[in-house]
């Protein structure tokens, strides 16, 4: 596909953000109409949230001890002085933390939960249509691309999250401009990597994804921080990752120029209904 022929919507930039947070919204609601194919999502992310609330719980509670690790500068300063530095440090430290965590818990969750998640991504283009030129990927093939292209996303997050981590000493901009900006990174990469079943199904990998998003980027962004926002919600991830799926299934459609709007519904099976 020539990505260039992708044109973003006429409209304005807080406007398209919000409408891809409305795509979330319009998951949620997917949700509610299906839940017994919905609940499926969640066991893989209450597994991962599991493992991942224990490993967060375990960084908080040590988090003085990093914090006092990695200001080895302030131990002559006065009490006050030290105290407010290691302060700084440690939300620091935890803002990094949850950023990494976000999107580790999203790349581990849509590892385990494939075959569930697939089925949900499935069944929303199925609403409207079906998917255009559906390519047939076998399950360990899509695994291995899954699982590849994750790592690079969580890796390149990383990366991009220690800056923002040193970023979080700046007094007062490391505690207000700093958090914004780590949701908007944060935000991108679960745009990314949520959309990854519904190009695969189109044949796309993970550069033609990421050059189709950039086409509306506004779009993808305020889907992808209204996600990464959720997530910080204690069970929030586990909850919401399903609807997660099944908005980033609209987000793909709605990129790649294919209606998400309509009269077509599917019936329990998942099949669609022709229109009258």
């Amino acid at each position: 596909m020539d990505v260039s022929r992708i044109t973003s919507p006429v409209t304005g930039v807080v406007g398209r953000f919000l409408g891809g947070a409305g795509l979330l919204l319009r998951g949620l609601g997917l949700y509610v109409r299906s839940p017994g194919l919905m609940l499926l999502g969640v066991v893989p992310a209450l597994i991962s949230g599991v493992l991942f609330l224990g490993a967060f719980a375990t960084l908080v509670y040590f988090v003085d001890n990093l914090a006092a690790l990695v200001t080895p500068f302030a131990d002559d300063w006065s009490g006050t002085a030290r105290g407010l530095a290691r302060v700084v440090a440690g939300l620091a430290i935890l803002g990094l933390g949850g950023l990494v965590g976000v999107l580790t818990f999203t790349a581990v969750t849509l590892v385990i939960g494939d075959p569930f998640y697939e089925k949900i991504s499935e069944r929303v283009e199925q609403r409207y249509g079906g998917t255009p030129n559906e390519v047939e990927v076998p399950f360990w093939p899509s695994l291995r691309r899954s699982l590849a292209d994750s790592v690079r996303l969580v890796a390149l997050a990383a990366l991009i999250g220690i800056p923002l981590f040193l970023a979080g000493f700046i007094p007062v901009v490391g505690q207000t401009v700093v958090p914004v900006i780590g949701a908007a990174v944060g935000g991108w990469f679960l745009a990314v990597e949520l959309v990854g079943a519904p190009f695969y199904r189109r044949g796309m990998r993970l550069p033609q994804r990421r050059a189709i998003l950039k086409a509306d980027r506004p779009t993808a962004l305020g889907f992808g921080v209204a996600v990464f926002l959720c997530f910080l919600i204690p069970l929030g991830a586990v909850l919401v990752m399903p609807a997660a799926v099944a908005g980033a299934a609209l987000l793909t459609r709605r990129s790649l120029g294919q209606p998400i709007d309509g009269p077509l519904s599917a019936p329990p099976t998942g099949r669609p209904v022709e229109e009258n």
